[in-house]
């Protein structure tokens, strides 16, 4: 697999999910607007649950509802991403696996991330995350080098920011919409509130790559 590029967007608020639910696991979908083929641009993210992260049944009927979404709003699911209860173990857990496994069945370049809560501090010089790639039939780690975000210090500086403000909580899981349907999981309101945080994209403003911070 080549390489696989992180938005803005799509860490923002996977981080905000972690901070959310501090003591709990938290999941999601890895969400791409870009067509099937060459490098893996994960342009936004579905969150999903915080509780009973093995029920297969509240699993199954969100990623139903997250493919009729995509379908309407010409995305695609091309991976998944996790942070586990315990902070200093970011492997996969097998329900991780097991969920990575259904989305690479419909996507050959699905990639599978995994948050580092030990290392979520707001001046980290890298993304704390590690993600794993399908080679036959096992993940395995993927190459720092080919997994890139953007604007990496304003990316942070976004996440810090709606955190200090309380905004996180705008941020809307599809755990919580079950309790009130009235809750959008699809996060418009937060989408918004990190696009007015953010600026246009610039690519002199540097890539981040996790092998290498911040190459300018």
């Amino acid at each position: 697999m080549g390489e696989v590029e992180l938005s803005c967007l799509a860490y923002v608020k996977m981080y905000l999910h972690a901070c959310l639910f501090p003591r709990c696991s938290v999941n999601g979908l890895l969400l791409s607007s870009s067509p099937a083929g060459g490098a893996v641009c994960v342009t936004d993210c579905v969150p999903l649950l915080h509780t009973h992260l093995p029920l297969a049944p509240i699993t199954q009927l969100a990623l139903t509802q997250v493919d009729v979404w995509c379908a309407q709003t010409q995305q695609r699911i091309v991976g998944y991403y996790q942070a586990n209860a315990c902070v200093s173990d970011s492997s996969p857990t097998p329900c991780a696996l097991k969920i990575a496994d259904k989305i690479a069945e419909q996507c050959n370049n699905a990639v599978l991330l995994m948050i580092d809560g030990g290392k979520m501090s707001p001046d980290y010089r890298v993304p704390p995350i590690v993600m794993y790639e399908r080679k036959d039939t096992r993940w395995t780690l993927k190459d720092k080098h080919t997994i890139m975000l953007r604007q990496w210090e304003e990316t942070r500086d976004i996440a810090s920011q709606l955190l200090d403000s309380g905004d996180h909580s705008l941020l809307v899981d599809f755990d919580s919409h079950l309790d009130d349907i009235t809750r959008d999981w699809t996060n418009q309101k937060l989408n918004a509130k990190i696009a007015e945080l953010a600026s246009p994209a610039n690519d002199n403003l540097g890539v981040c790559q996790l092998g290498n911070p911040v190459l300018r």
